[in-house]
């Protein structure tokens, strides 16, 4: 007996992340602890950490997708309107 998920074109995930973020997270890790433990420098662990809770999937959508689509609504891609008689 197989069991199918119900969107069959929904991007794999792992907990609540998507697997391509816990790739990225881990290896993020890894640089942390050791730039941790060997230099003393903080930085690295706290920009993987602030990553991880970015990247949290709720009903298919982030934090970190929320924030790149104010940005490009409000910023990047800003809509010009022409206004003609």
């Amino acid at each position: 007996m197989y069991m199918y998920p119900d969107n069959l074109k929904a991007k794999a995930t792992l907990w609540l992340w998507e697997l391509r973020d816990i790739v990225f997270i881990g290896i993020g890790l890894i640089i942390s602890v050791f730039a941790l433990s060997q230099l003393g420098f903080m930085p690295p662990i706290v920009i993987t950490s602030v990553y991880a809770f970015l990247t949290i999937q709720f009903e298919d959508t982030s934090i970190l997708n929320f924030i790149r689509y104010a940005c490009n609504f409000f910023i990047i891609k800003q809509q010009l309107f022409d206004w003609r008689l």
